[in-house]
């Protein structure tokens, strides 16, 4: 099954949720240009690490963020991995991933699960307790953002239940930029799957952020890699690629799950 992605790296004003949804809106537009089926935006592309005042600007359920995308995706005809949100639940703020169909069903939301204390999220957002695991036009795929890729074992609980590609939305830094290509390198061959990572570019007052979004193919070849500028990375991929590499090299069913805890 052939699938076109285009991730939108986007320069995501700090604190500033009008200027970032035109920003989205434009890039959408751009985007469409090249008739993707699914389009990718980064981690918190609403507000950015704008943490200390997320109780004012953080999006009360989601819903804005999610009429906006289901006005995009209708329109369009695209599916979303609508990157995540700053989500205000009650009093409590997720960071909140988003997945909707082209016809506007929101058939996914997945809340970050590892927060990553370098950056204070841990005193601001609260974690989640479930996978990512969706299905889009009948393949089962996977969501994580940004710091869950550093935890092997949470990636492999996805894709033993036979996600053909991992869809990773980030604000990864640029210091450490080598970090974030081998992670993801390692996270799409030991799992045999696609990786199709989105990370944010440009700045904010504390941090200087690595763009070089990423798409690469089980074996680890990277399909397409972006620049460290905001720019939108477009590339076709085929899942029946999986299969295949998963039937050369049985890599789950060689598994020894009884020695591992």
């Amino acid at each position: 099954m052939h699938i076109k992605i285009s991730c939108l790296q986007m320069d995501i004003a700090f604190g500033n949720p009008e200027r970032n949804y035109q920003s989205a809106a434009a890039l959408i537009e751009k985007a469409m240009e090249e008739h993707p089926d699914i389009i990718v935006l980064p981690e918190l592309w609403t507000t950015g690490y704008d943490l200390t005042r997320l109780d004012e600007i953080a999006d009360q359920e989601a819903l804005r963020s999610i009429a906006f995308l289901q006005t995009a995706a209708k329109k369009y005809q695209v599916h979303f991995v609508g990157g995540s949100v700053a989500n205000l639940e009650g009093k409590r703020v997720k960071n909140t991933l988003l997945i909707i169909t082209k016809d506007g069903t929101v058939t996914h939301q997945y809340d970050k699960v590892h927060l990553f204390k370098l950056m204070d999220e841990h005193l601001y957002l609260e974690p989640g307790a479930e996978k990512g695991l969706f299905l889009l036009e009948g393949q089962l795929l996977a969501g994580v953002i940004c710091y869950d890729i550093r935890f092997p074992e949470w990636i492999r609980a996805h894709t033993i239940e036979g996600a053909t590609a991992l869809f990773v939305v980030a604000e990864w830094p640029s210091v450490r930029l080598g970090h974030w290509r081998t992670l993801l390198t390692a996270r799409a061959i030991e799992n045999q799957c696609f990786v199709i990572a989105c990370n944010r570019s440009g700045n904010d007052p504390n941090y200087q952020f690595a763009g070089h979004s990423l798409i690469i193919d089980p074996w680890g070849e990277v399909v397409a890699e972006a620049g460290d500028q905001e720019e939108i990375l477009t590339a076709e991929i085929n899942l029946d690629l999986v299969n295949d590499i998963r039937k050369q090299i049985p890599i789950f069913e060689d598994r020894k799950p009884n020695l591992y805890n």
